[in-house]
């Protein structure tokens, strides 16, 4: 199933998205869950959040690869939604 992830980071912390990015990236490319994944960008195209689709068995799954993210385990992210999504197109 695709399940889809908004993170929304907290107010003014970028640093901990730059610190922090590397072993995000790492994470993304190892799981092998990944399908889409991308920065949320502001009105200036500087970094504000995620945008992931996850290709995985259930929802329990996609909540723990959540949880085990770098950038949720540094604090970045202010909110989290997860959503399972029907691909039509793609």
């Amino acid at each position: 199933m695709f399940v889809v992830l908004v993170a929304k980071d907290k107010p003014g912390a970028l640093n901990i998205r730059t610190e922090n990015r590397p072993a995000h990236l790492e994470y993304l490319k190892s799981t092998d869950v990944v399908a889409q994944a991308g920065p949320l960008l502001d009105d200036a195209g500087g970094m504000i959040g995620s945008l992931i689709v996850l290709d995985v068995p259930d929802m329990a799954a996609a909540r723990d690869w959540a949880a085990n993210d770098p950038y949720a385990r540094a604090g970045l992210f202010a909110d989290v939604t997860l959503t399972h999504w029907n691909r039509v197109i793609g």
